[in-house]
This record gives C-alpha cells, structure tokens and sequence, in this order.
C-alpha cells in the first residue's frame, strides 16, 4: 500500500460530522439529545398518507424524471409565487434535489472553479466546508459574533478580491438563528451587482421565523438572474429523513447546477416527491400553527437554559438556540458538550465545530427545540444541575 494519505487533501481535517458523533454519544449513554436538528414527532398525517398512496399507487416507485416530477416542480414554483410574488417556470427553473445538502453540493460543484473564493458567514453549517473544498474552491469567512451575530457589511465588502466568485447566504441562519433584515440583504445585493457576484442562499427555515420576516434576496433588483435558491421539505414539515429539497433559479443557473446533481444522486425520493407537492398547497394555517408551535418550544427552552445558568442568545428563527458557557467557568464548547451527557444527560453541540476560528466560538453551544414539551422540560430539568 502507497504511503501517499487516502483521503483527497481537499477533504483534510473533515472526518464524521459533529452530527453524527454527538448523536452517537446520545445513544450510547441514553441522553436526551438536543444536538442534531430533527424532531421527534413526525410531520402531518395526510402528507404521510400522500407518501403511502403514491407507493401503493406505484407513482414514483422507479426513475422519477432527473429535475423532479412536474406535479413538484409545479407546487414548487406556486409556493415561491404565493408567498414572496417570485415567477419561476417549474419546467426550466425549479430543480429537485435530494434535500438542501445536496443542492448546495451541486451549486458548489457546478458553479466554482478550483482558485475561486467563497464569502460565507460563520459559523457556518458543516456542509458548506466540505462542498467548497470538494469544488477546489477557497471558503472566506464573514465572522458573525455575538451577541447579535450581525453581518457586518463593511467587513463584507472588504473581503471581495478579484477572487470573489459567489455568496453563499443562509437566512434564518444555522446555528444563530439570525435572519437577515431588508436593509443588510439590500446592502449584500448592491455588492453582489456591483461585482458581479453569484449568490447561493440556503432557505430551509423561512418558514421558521419568529422575529420579522423571511425576504429571499432573488426578489430584489438584479439578483433573480444571480441568484440560487435552496430549500428543502424536512424543516418544514418534519419529515427530515424524505431528503426532499429544491433549487430555484434562472434558467440558466439551474441548468448548469443540474449538470453537477445529475452525477451525484441523479434522482432521488420518488414517491416522497408527490407527497411534498401536496405539502406545499397546505393552507396557510398549517405554516402558521407550525411557527407558533415552535416559538413557544422556543421561549420553553431558553428560560430554561437561563435558569440553568447559561447565557442565552434568543434566536430570530430556525429551531437552534446558541448559548454560552462562560458562566460556568467553561472555556471550551467541544469538551463541554463531550462532558454534558454524563453530566445531565443530554447532548448539544459545540458551536466552535462551525467555525474556521475556533477562538470565535469557542464557548458557545447549541441546542435544539424542536422537540416534544415534554422532552424539553425533561432536559431543562436536567440541566438544572449544572448549577450545583
């Protein structure tokens, strides 16, 4: 066997996702586990229903069509109109993917040359390092900091080098949950225009804001024509495990990401796709209980990690709330969280894994709240040990 290392350079330092080893620590020692983000209650029963009919029905049981299947597309494209007014074509426009990571792989692969540069904000979510390395391209952080984890525009367009290929957004944004207000995607947009950038903004939890208002920047002047826009069915309607996501874009955008997904999973889903074009027509009452819903779990869990002793960053959406250890004389987030299972039982993440400076981070943990009451108030119970 070759001396030379097995793993592609680019991919160095990647190994298995904070994810997958917290949540393996979960189950190891039983601990409640608020570290990765999926809930534990599964989405409405008439869509699961739809995913069961489809099956039965033998819809999507062989080769859907590679951009996804037209009633898809379709209900895609109606949602983009119904609540942001953008017109996309579901038949050149709209591309199916297996979930967000996916289409963000495919955008990167497609649309990066090895020697580009990339501004995104950190922390960022894991898979954006790997997709940027996997293009050969280089990742240049917009360092977010606390405590209200703001862009800092000034900041952003003194990163911009003759390098600059892409932006790559994420509003609400995983894990501050920091939504990005109409003035900073204004001010992001006039810099994408004026240096004729590609942006490529991760959507998967605008219906999840609690603060103010989800606001695609494809709907300002000049950027539809730049613009990729991503999401996915899993934070939406809780069925993370269908990997069901979508591209918006133009024509030409989604033609070339399409290039790129067709030799990744080519396609993916297939009867989960109809029941997703059913989810997407629910009325809007079901977008609102599920906010409500949310925010509530929400307050529940930040009062309670406040009684606990943590400081407390109240996010804008998403369902991650970050906090901070300092108050309990911690100085490093990894070996906290490695600690807190056998400590309390339960499981969170280290927010210094999402950061290429670890130092930015360093103290900072997140949960989740997208969990049952009762799981919440049985981990907010737990915690209440850290005080002793």
């Amino acid at each position: 066997m070759t001396a030379r290392p097995l793993l592609n350079r680019r991919l160095d330092g990647l190994g298995t996702t904070i994810f997958a080893e917290m949540s393996a620590l979960a189950t190891a020692t039983g601990a409640i586990n608020l570290g990765q983000g999926f809930p534990d209650t599964d989405g409405p029963a008439e869509i699961a229903e739809a995913a069961v009919r489809a099956i039965r029905e033998g819809r999507g049981n062989q080769y859907p069509p590679g951009p996804g299947i037209p009633e898809l597309r379709t209900a895609v494209a109606e949602h983009q109109q119904r609540f942001y007014g953008l017109d996309y074509d579901p038949d050149t426009e709209v591309l199916v993917t297996a979930g967000a990571t996916e289409a963000i792989a495919a955008a990167m692969l497609a649309l990066l040359e090895p020697g580009d540069e990339v501004i995104a904000f950190e922390p960022f979510y894991d898979s954006y390092a790997a997709c940027i390395a996997m293009a050969g391209a280089t990742r240049v952080p917009l360092t977010l900091r606390a405590p209200d984890f703001r862009p800092d525009l000034d900041r952003l367009r003194a990163l911009v080098t003759p390098r600059t290929r892409l932006l790559l957004l994420n509003t609400p944004h995983n894990p501050t949950g920091t939504v990005l207000t109409p003035a900073e995607l204004a001010a992001i947009a006039e810099l994408a225009c004026a240096h004729d950038l590609l942006v490529v903004t991760d959507e998967v939890y605008e219906h999840l804001v609690f603060d103010g208002a989800h606001h695609p920047i494809a709907a300002l002047p000049g950027m539809r024509d730049r613009t990729v826009s991503i999401s996915s069915a899993g934070k939406t309607f809780s069925f993370t495990g269908w990997k069901v996501g979508w591209v918006t874009a133009s024509r030409e955008l989604v033609a070339a990401v399409r290039t790129a997904k067709q030799y990744l999973t080519y396609v993916s889903a297939g009867p989960f796709q109809y029941a997703v074009a059913e989810a997407l027509c629910l009325p809007d009452a079901y977008f609102t209980t599920l906010r409500t819903d949310l925010l509530r779990k929400r307050d529940l869990l930040a009062d309670g990690l406040r009684a606990a002793g943590f400081d407390v960053f109240t996010p804008q959406g998403t369902y991650f709330i970050t906090t901070d250890i300092t108050p309990f004389g911690e100085k490093d987030a990894y070996a906290f969280c490695r600690a807190l299972p056998e400590r309390c039982g339960v499981v969170a993440i280290p927010n210094s894994v999402f950061y290429d400076d670890p130092d930015a981070g360093r103290t900072q943990v997140r949960f989740t709240f997208c969990k049952r009451d009762e799981v919440l108030a049985d981990a907010v119970d737990r915690l209440q040990g850290l005080r002793g």
